[in-house]
């Protein structure tokens, strides 16, 4: 058990958040939207990548340490994992996958230093900071903040420790990468990439094509199922070219805002001592991911005929997007970094869910030959 879930306030599952009288829930589900969404255009107002979900995170896990009652009911909860489900299988475009099939030695390199990153970075949480392996496995999970918070929600892990460290991850990728590359010379644009809005001929097809797998893969008991589903039907559409635009811009922001306000309510009763503990481990867990990627990195230097600037972003475990538009507004090669920062989240997508299944069977196992 992890340090955090000995400390008071047990995560749970989403399911706890509902449990409450109608009028009680709507008020705080009420106020938790509103501070979540203000947190989160506050600080994405200042340019910062994944502004939205982070300002949400840290603007309502505030009110809650402070006290205040913030709750989300499991029914939005669900449908806010579809809605990011559907815009993460969004990123994925013919181009893309065409992309895959044309670097097979540095997507193969790639691959293996995801594992080894997240083997790495799980061992480090268990044995340095005593987490849960659950946990301890979404803490390591390289990138994709949305669907690692997404996950942990649905399994039921210690989302405040995991939400700390992947923040931290976050936060030291989007302002350390662009940073150093500015200090080589290099201008970077504000601004994120470019979304277009699908019509609402392809929404009508896009919606249940995602929703229809979203609630097999629950029903079955797949781990994420919510979220991995709608990802996968999106992600056939879009990568097979039938659709090309992805949920309105509005529709993606709010998603992403109420799934912030899900992870940052999950902060009630988190003392400072303990938040202090958890900062430590997301530094910690940074510098051992960072440490593996640097590895692989110069492997790949060393074997394929691409700049290392290249190389770097490629390889940078985390926010897909911000990775794209840096190597967009660097005139370096988009392909290359798409193709190597989708491969890892494809591989990243279906490998934890089911790593964390196991993890699961093994626990109920174990528990079921207890006497």
């Amino acid at each position: 058990m992890s340090d955090a879930t000995r400390s008071g306030g047990a995560p749970g599952a989403i399911k706890s958040y509902v449990r409450l009288p109608d009028g009680t829930i709507l008020r705080r589900t009420a106020e938790a939207l509103a501070i979540g969404a203000a947190g989160g255009v506050a600080l994405n107002a200042t340019g910062m990548p994944a502004g939205l979900i982070s300002g949400s995170v840290v603007a309502v896990a505030a009110a809650a340490i402070a006290g205040r009652p913030v709750a989300v009911p499991v029914p939005l909860a669900r449908t806010v994992f579809v809605l990011v489900g559907i815009a993460l299988g969004s990123i994925v475009s013919p181009e893309t996958l065409q992309g895959i099939t044309a670097y097979p030695l540095s997507i193969a390199i790639l691959a293996t230093s995801t594992f080894c990153m997240i083997a790495a970075t799980s061992f480090y949480l268990r044995r340095v900071h005593r987490w849960d392996q659950l946990s301890a496995l979404f803490g390591a999970s390289p990138g994709a903040l949305a669907q690692a918070m997404a996950l942990s929600a649905e399994a039921g892990a210690d989302m405040r420790a995991i939400v700390i460290v992947q923040t931290i991850r976050v936060v030291m990728l989007t302002v350390g990468i662009p940073t150093g590359l500015a200090l080589l010379g290099f201008e970077l644009p504000p601004g994120g990439p470019v979304r277009t809005a699908a019509s609402l001929v392809e929404l009508a097809v896009l919606l249940p094509a995602a929703l229809i797998p979203a609630f097999i893969l629950y029903r079955v008991g797949f781990q994420g199922g919510w979220l991995f589903g709608a990802m996968l039907g999106s992600g056939v559409l879009h990568g097979g070219g039938f659709i090309h635009g992805t949920l309105p811009w509005w529709i993606y922001d709010a998603s992403v805002i109420v799934l912030g306000t899900v992870t940052g309510a999950r902060f009630t009763n988190t003392n400072p001592r303990l938040l202090l503990r958890l900062v430590g481990a997301g530094l910690g867990s940074f510098a051992v991911a960072g440490g593996v990627a640097v590895l692989f990195m110069a492997l790949v230097a060393a074997v394929v005929s691409v700049q290392p600037a290249n190389i770097v972003i490629a390889f940078a475990p985390g926010a897909q997007d911000t990775m794209m538009v840096l190597a967009l507004a660097l005139h370096m090669d988009p392909v290359f970094v798409a193709a190597h920062q989708i491969a890892r989240y494809l591989i990243v997508s279906v490998s934890i869910p089911i790593m964390a299944g196991r993890i699961q069977k093994r626990a109920g196992q174990s528990d079921a030959g207890r006497p």
